[in-house]
């Protein structure tokens, strides 16, 4: 018994094994600029330690054998302890290694910066000035994903296109738990987090079907949590928004929340109409009815607070309960699973969404949505 279960153990992780190794292909033959460049940093890396690894494993067989008990005719020197040249060939190849790979990794870390807008299409070509790069806001929920078009008033859920050669500007953020937003082909993967909004800037060069999926585990339909993504053309992205357009349905506040209870294997869906601002209420924690926003709440914070008439606020900014607030029947996805509500204890109150451990300045990345002061501002208390 113990070794069937060692067996299928073993078992188990083979289709993980598959899927890296899939992954570790796409990247290495990327259809996006981006990935080609994370492509070529893999390469030069790899080339510049192989200059010190092949010659140490050669020099380890070649003195192994040189030096065997049975080779009389090899110098023996017990009394041999130091060599200045040799320390000096020894300490100073992989210091130059280190010093080059140093100097790579800064270069790269700042040009491939996800929140850095692209300059350019390819190698060999730089963006039209009359380009408008196409934004795309994505959503991960449990456990499928959501994709608003917000320039085209359209939507789809594990369904991605976008057209060639135009650069994509990805703003992502999550529904309950941390998640990873990655399409190999196109680029690096990004984290998606609830209360958070993470950029991304890339671009695809090649016509073609790719896949994009989760990078990182959400729960129990973490491996299902897949979906396409459609490099085309003009012509056909302009018939696949079309599509949507034709064939989708309304989303609102009401059909969100309906969509965002657990479910797996979701099918593609379309909506032709997106309600306005459901994208800012869900990075704000606020589509459900009476939940106050984290802008709001933050707003209230740089205030100096509300005083204690604003204990009643306690209530809408309990975020971790928000599918405990569903009809019991409806908690239940199509799975049969029960929803985390029913098997996690409520949060503990307001002070839960302000426990990501995040720089609030600096960097634009990984941005709260209250830092955005350009919008206008929330009442000094929200009590009503």
């Amino acid at each position: 018994m113990p070794k069937l279960l060692k067996f299928s153990r073993r078992l188990a992780v083979l289709p993980l094994f598959l899927v890296m190794a899939g992954c570790d292909m796409v990247v290495m033959s990327p259809s996006g600029d981006i990935a080609a460049q994370q492509r070529d940093l893999i390469v030069i890396s790899t080339i510049l330690m192989l200059l010190i690894i092949v010659p140490v494993v050669f020099l380890t067989l070649f003195f192994a054998w040189r030096y065997r008990r049975s080779n009389t005719s090899a110098t023996y020197d017990p009394e041999w302890h130091h060599s200045t040249a040799l320390e000096v060939v020894i300490w100073s190849a992989p210091l130059a290694i280190i010093i080059a790979l140093g100097a790579i990794t800064w270069i790269s870390t700042h040009k491939l910066d996800p929140y850095r807008p692209l300059d350019r299409l390819d190698a060999e070509r730089a963006i039209p000035a009359d380009a408008r790069p196409l934004t795309v806001e994505v959503v991960a929920l449990d456990w499928k994903w959501l994709f608003f078009y917000p320039d085209l008033g359209v939507a789809a859920v594990n369904e991605l296109a976008a057209p060639v050669d135009v650069p994509i500007h990805f703003k992502i953020t999550a529904s309950s738990v941390m998640n990873s937003f990655y399409i190999p082909a196109l680029a690096g993967q990004i984290y998606a987090m609830p209360g958070m909004e993470t950029k991304l800037h890339a671009v695809i060069n090649k016509p073609g079907e790719y896949e994009g999926f989760s990078a990182n585990y959400s729960g129990d339909g973490f491996s299902h949590m897949r979906f396409k993504f459609h490099g085309l053309d003009r012509q056909g992205f302009d018939d696949w928004v079309a599509r949507v357009k034709a064939q989708g349905t309304a989303l609102n506040r009401d059909a969100y929340l309906k969509l965002e209870k657990p479910s797996e294997r979701e099918p593609v869906r379309y909506y032709a109409a997106v309600e306005d601002g459901l994208y800012r209420a869900i990075l704000n924690l606020c589509v459900t009815p009476g939940k106050m926003c984290m802008e709001e709440m933050m707003h209230i914070d740089m205030m100096g607070g509300a005083g204690k008439e604003s204990a009643e606020n306690r209530e809408k900014l309990e975020y971790d309960n928000r599918h405990s607030l569903a009809e019991p029947a409806a908690t239940h996805p199509a799975t049969g699973t029960p929803a985390r509500s029913q098997q996690e204890p409520q949060g503990t109150g307001a002070e839960e969404p302000m426990q990501h451990d995040m720089p609030m300045g600096g960097h634009e990345g990984h941005s709260m949505p209250g830092m955005n002061h350009q919008s206008d501002p929330a009442p000094p208390q929200l009590n009503h």
